[in-house]
């Protein structure tokens, strides 16, 4: 890298889903924001005419006047192309399509087995985590053969085993994975922070927190705001606002599959005395069946949504539209996203200190119950080439005897994966809190069996013996 002026001018980053309508967008955005930052991004996906898209818009945005970082983007057509060379690779891949996603969503609804969101947990998460963990093999050896030292940023989800994968294939690999849950709650706690104690205009980034879990199941066992502990102020609020919740919105929860009144986070305060540290949505899915995903009904009344797939593939069509209005030139707003990815990036480059949460093994024992190789998600701080785990402390006995089967199923999942063994999966289903107690094991066999059919263009030649 070189560096100039405070500034790094040569940097390269691979981007490995490089077709996505999402991820990829902000993404840009944010690197064309940033003046720091330059150099050439190398825009990889199996579906190479929208990475070609992606490359359009990306020079659409490096030719307007008013953007600060100027990168120039290829499209690579394979793995060792892309990444060869990278000092940064992001993965943002999409494991199949909607099809396969409808099956994992809503075919477990037939044994009453109700899904928020289906790509972490639950029946839904497993089995796209089959779908996901051969992927992530091929990149992981890669990255071993042809970009050792570079650094590997994961967005996709599920993202633990996303990420214990690529440790599983190169254990010197220098990955982690990023998630912005954490924020949203700490956005809460500023809110809530603002309206309690009558201080406008607090940061996010000022609400320091201690965060421990794993992906999607994080908790915060300490809040303050500069020199005021917020437990109290948060405890005071659920207190009193625990039947309508929080929504800064006019409380219109129930007009965005992805909005929620955070109620199951004020719940889960109530009963274990920690403040859980993600969307409703997401901490739903690693709880007992029977409570917040009952059925539609509990979940209205928990004020958040179940997000159809129906409603992803509609939301689909309108991100292609975008795409094409993109690559036109038209519907191109500037404006940060909020994700720290960008920070971290410069933190690696050695352009300044970050400290930030991220999904990374547990070899430090910065979670001092849990086992070195499970996959957690915690502080760490980010400077030059190095990411140091600070050590977040000991999971409550009770908060821990919830996430440990989700740990267990994050080993039995990775083997089941490996050895193609469907006799593994159904032990992870039936080890699986939504689904304990809410199917017989005949049941979940064949319900196995069923999901595994309805995949397996996407999954490896030995599932179809």
């Amino acid at each position: 890298m070189e560096y100039q002026n405070n500034k790094v001018k040569d940097l390269k980053i691979s981007y490995i889903g490089g077709g996505s309508r999402g991820w990829a967008w902000t993404f840009m955005t944010d690197l064309a924001l940033e003046p720091a930052l330059s150099g050439a991004i190398c825009l990889y996906d199996l579906d190479k005419n929208a990475a070609t898209s992606n490359q359009i818009i990306g020079k659409r945005l490096y030719e307007r006047k008013d953007t600060c970082g100027k990168w120039k983007y290829t499209v690579a057509s394979g793995l060792k192309e892309a990444i060869t060379g990278a000092d940064f690779i992001i993965i943002s891949i999409l494991p199949g399509t909607f099809d396969e996603m409808e099956s994992d969503v809503h075919l477990p609804e037939d044994l009453g087995i109700y899904q928020s969101v289906g790509d972490t947990a639950g029946p839904g998460g497993m089995i796209r985590a089959l779908r996901t963990i051969p992927m992530f093999l091929e990149i992981g050896e890669a990255i071993k053969t042809y970009a050792p030292k570079a650094w590997v940023i994961n967005y996709t989800n599920p993202m633990s085993l996303c990420v214990k994968t690529l440790y599983y294939v190169f254990p010197e690999i220098k990955a982690f994975g990023c998630c912005h849950e954490v924020f949203g709650t700490q956005k809460l706690l500023k809110n809530i922070a603002e309206e309690a104690l009558g201080i406008p205009g607090i940061k996010r980034e000022e609400i320091y927190v201690n965060v421990l879990g794993i992906n999607h199941f994080t908790w915060f066992d300490y809040a303050s705001y500069k020199g005021i502990d917020l437990f109290p102020v948060y405890r005071d609020y659920v207190d009193t606002h625990f039947e309508e919740g929080y929504h800064e919105n006019d409380n219109n929860w129930a007009n965005s599959m992805f909005e929620c009144s955070h109620r199951v986070k004020f719940d889960l305060f109530r009963k274990y005395g920690l403040i859980a540290a993600a969307g409703d949505r997401h901490l739903a899915e690693f709880m007992p069946g029977g409570e917040y995903l009952k059925d539609p009904e509990t979940v209205k009344e928990w004020k958040f949504a179940l997000t159809t797939v129906a409603w992803r593939k509609e939301d689909l069509q309108n991100r292609l539209a975008r795409s094409r209005r993109l690559v036109n030139g038209e519907d191109m707003e500037l404006k940060p996203s909020g994700e720290e990815g960008i920070f971290l990036i410069k933190a690696l480059c050695g352009l300044e200190r970050v400290i930030s949460n991220v999904n990374i093994p547990n070899k430090d024992r910065q979670i001092t119950n849990l086992e070195s190789y499970d996959i957690v998600e915690s502080n760490a701080v980010f400077e030059r080439d190095s990411i140091r785990p600070v050590i977040a402390g000991a999971l409550p006995e009770k908060v821990l005897k919830l996430i440990k089967p989700h740990v267990e199923n994050h080993e039995t999942v990775l083997k089941a994966a490996l050895t193609f063994d469907k006799s593994l999966v159904v032990k992870a289903f039936l080890n699986d809190p939504l689904v304990k107690g809410r199917a017989t094991e005949a049941e979940v066999v064949k319900l196995v069996e069923n999901m595994i059919h309805n995949t397996i263009k996407y999954l490896p030649k030995e599932w179809k013996h």
